[in-house]
């Protein structure tokens, strides 16, 4: 269930690092921006090597126990976030509920935060030598996590701060400590004071960069998904158009059999001319709209009500073992609309008429269905209203509506 329909407004929103930033997404949005964490696992693969490379060459040219240490610690890092990755992916990826997308995101942060942690420790030990070449390679590891960080993972914005600030912080601040002492060289201090300013000038540029690219990814995820739901929603009711019930009913007409029939109810409003023209189109769409809300409090959860223009309605129900089953839920529906509506103070009532087919009895393709339970919906009305019949296939010459 979406959260938020829109997108953050610039002006309003709280700083995009904190945790209230999410609660201002739609939930299909942050599905999203988070399915990006778990999307590659070669940079996490070749990083990790990287990584092993690196602290190797340190620990053959020191033999420091506690670079071997921070090695191992890589690998196993890098072997836990590749399985995380898995895990993900067979418990159902984007489509958990989102308890459990919560879960996941906080195992893949706590592993890189980690994996930031090892960076600045190595980096951190290999200034206790003046030795360049090592120096160049482990500074390298810092500017990698850090592209690769802005590159994957700038959708979720406080990942990426602390992940940086783990990172370059410690590394940073032993640079400048570093510089105090004396080195090989008159300009060492200066230099090492260089190096820490420009290592915390392109963390603050990184972070800065996470900031327009998770804004730019809200925005673009938000538009794609208002303009999926402009689709195959109608604007008025929130129910779903010809588009959806169509998709609805080619997903569902893949398990349908006898025993497992589909019943398309066609509904027509009765009445709903005289209250239009009497008071009004506002007070007909705001009919409408209640004659939704009423449709969906009447159907199970795996039906589909979907409004095809006017007032005109159609109720998707699978599962349907035999018509009487179809038939009481319609008797339900011209019950449940019939009753009183108050609008502006002012009560009316319309009535319901229903013509039913059913898949696969009277075939599978919809259009012909359609036709099908129009023409059953057109008998009801004949015969008084407020009446639900079936239709049935008499040949190829055409459709007959039967009681």
């Amino acid at each position: 269930m979406e959260r938020r329909a829109s997108a953050p407004d610039r002006r309003s929103a709280p700083s995009i690092f904190g945790r209230q930033a999410d609660l201002l997404l739609p939930e299909v949005v942050y599905r999203d921006l988070v399915a990006t964490l778990f999307s590659m696992s070669a940079p996490i693969l070749g990083f990790g090597i990287l990584y092993a490379l690196v602290g190797t060459l340190v620990f053959l040219s020191w033999q420091d126990g506690k670079v071997l240490a921070m090695v191992c610690w890589a690998c196993a890092v890098t072997v836990i976030r590749l399985m995380i990755i898995q895990g993900y992916h067979r418990a159902g990826g984007i489509a958990q509920d989102f308890r459990a997308l919560r879960q996941w995101e906080r195992r893949y942060a706590w592993l890189t935060y980690i994996c930031a942690a090892l960076i600045a420790a190595l980096n951190v030990s290999v200034l206790s030598a003046h030795q360049p070449l090592i120096h160049l390679a482990t500074v390298s590891l810092i500017f990698t996590f850090g592209a690769g960080i802005v590159s994957r993972n700038a959708g979720r914005p406080r990942l990426c701060l602390v992940s940086q600030t783990i990172c370059v912080v410690p590394v940073s601040l032993a640079m400048l400590i570093h510089a105090t002492f004396v080195g090989p060289s008159a300009l060492h201090p200066q230099f090492f004071g260089l190096e820490a300013i420009l290592l915390f000038v392109v963390a603050v540029m990184s972070i800065e960069s996470v900031r327009h690219l998770y804004r730019s990814a809200v925005e673009h995820l938000t538009t794609k998904h208002d303009l999926g739901k402009l689709a195959r929603y109608d604007p008025l009711t929130g129910l779903a158009n010809r588009l959806l019930v169509r998709e609805s009913f080619l997903t569902r007409a893949t398990s349908c059999r006898a025993d497992q029939q589909i019943a398309l109810h066609y509904l027509d409003l009765d009445g709903f001319k005289a209250i239009n023209d009497q008071f009004g189109h506002p007070v007909g769409d705001a009919m409408l709209v209640q004659v939704a809300q009423r449709l969906l409090a009447t159907v199970r959860g795996d039906d589909v009500v979907g409004r095809l223009g006017g007032d005109e309605f159609v109720v998707l129900q699978p599962g349907v073992q035999h018509q009487d089953q179809a038939e009481l839920l319609a008797r339900r529906i011209i019950r449940q609309l019939s009753e009183i509506y108050e609008i502006n103070s002012t009560e009316m009532r319309v009535s319901v008429s229903v013509g039913i087919a059913l898949a696969p009895v009277h075939g599978l393709d919809l259009d012909r269905l359609m036709h099908c339970a129009d023409g059953a919906l057109y008998r009801s009305k004949a015969k008084g209203k407020a009446q639900v019949h079936f239709c049935e296939i008499i040949g190829a010459g055409g459709d007959r509506a039967v009681a």
